[in-house]
């Protein structure tokens, strides 16, 4: 499955029956429950890559950029708009556009 292919379904879920998809379920509760949950993934991701467990980090990863993508879904931002911004900032120097900002 690709990011494009993910998005896209979560894009597609959002006005599916709560009760019978997760996503739908996470994007009633709101944009502010769905990036606590993309936060309480991250800090996951976190303590897996402490840890070394290559196989548990693999599966926090598909999880933080699964609620990457609901989070973003809940506020209007598509994986293309991130995407795009990527694209905008190829090429230069991370310390120069990080002083940028």
């Amino acid at each position: 499955m690709s990011l494009e292919s993910l998005a896209a379904t979560i894009a597609a879920r959002k006005g599916a029956d709560p009760e019978t998809s997760w996503t739908a379920k996470l994007l009633a509760k709101g944009p502010e429950k769905c990036a606590e949950k993309f936060g309480e993934e991250a800090v996951e991701a976190i303590i897996e890559a402490v840890r070394g467990d290559r196989a548990r980090l693999t599966a926090e990863a598909a999880d933080v950029l699964y609620h990457l993508l609901v989070m973003l879904t809940a506020r209007d931002v598509t994986l293309e708009d991130v995407l795009a911004e990527l694209q905008r900032r190829e090429g230069s120097s991370g310390i120069a556009e990080k002083a940028g900002r």
